[in-house]
């Protein structure tokens, strides 16, 4: 069975990172998104355990000192971790894994797996980015401020990804992850062992 292969898709708050990946998992076999650990605030609508795992700082500290997470960051005042034992469970299943995390996640993941693929999600302005944020409806003036300051950091390191994908228009951003992930999954590398049987046989 081929190994998975880890991505990393990162962007400012209000690209829409998170409602690509959650069109994009259901139209593509064997992908999935690892869950992370937070200590912010569960929204409106959000499930523990399937949006994030939410936890306490204490708790989630106690998981810092166990040493479980593959990475970890403070955002926004608040704790983001990924547990290493789920991805690499997910990983040995042949399943490929997304890791929707910051760039000094992405940063601490390609230091510990260089081999991850990464991805960077762009708005098309940073008027549409600042619309976006004030349509949630859920975050103050000064809040949404300190956002698009933030996303001007978050955007300053795109340079460091493999892919740069810009969603202007939502479904044309989906199709273009889409077929990242497919074209990685028709690497030599990768079909020699997919293909193994077959290439034997054709070749002899």
């Amino acid at each position: 069975m081929n190994k998975g292969k880890l991505y990393i898709i990162s962007a400012p708050s209000g690209a829409g990172k998170t409602s690509l990946i959650k069109k994009l998992v259901p139209i593509t076999d064997k992908l999935m998104v690892s869950v992370s650990h937070t200590t912010r605030a569960q929204r409106p609508g959000e499930v523990n355990g399937i949006d994030y795992f939410f936890t306490s700082v204490e708790q989630f500290k106690n998981l810092i000192d166990q040493q479980a997470f593959l990475e970890y960051a403070q955002v926004f005042d608040n704790y983001y971790g990924t547990s290493q034992k789920s991805v690499e469970d997910s990983l040995k299943q042949g399943n490929d894994v997304i890791l929707e995390i910051d760039w000094q996640g992405a940063e601490q993941i390609r230091y510990i797996l260089p081999d991850a693929i990464s991805i960077f999600i762009l708005p098309p302005s940073t008027e549409i980015l600042r619309q976006r944020l004030q349509g949630r409806g859920q975050d103050s003036k000064a809040v949404i401020d300190r956002r698009m300051q933030d996303a001007v950091n978050e955007m300053s390191h795109f340079a460091e990804y493999n892919y740069l994908v810009v969603n202007d228009d939502f479904n044309h951003a989906l199709t273009e992850l889409k077929a990242i992930i497919l074209a990685n999954r028709l690497t030599i590398e990768h079909q020699q062992q997919n293909l193994g049987e077959l290439l034997v046989d054709l070749l002899n």
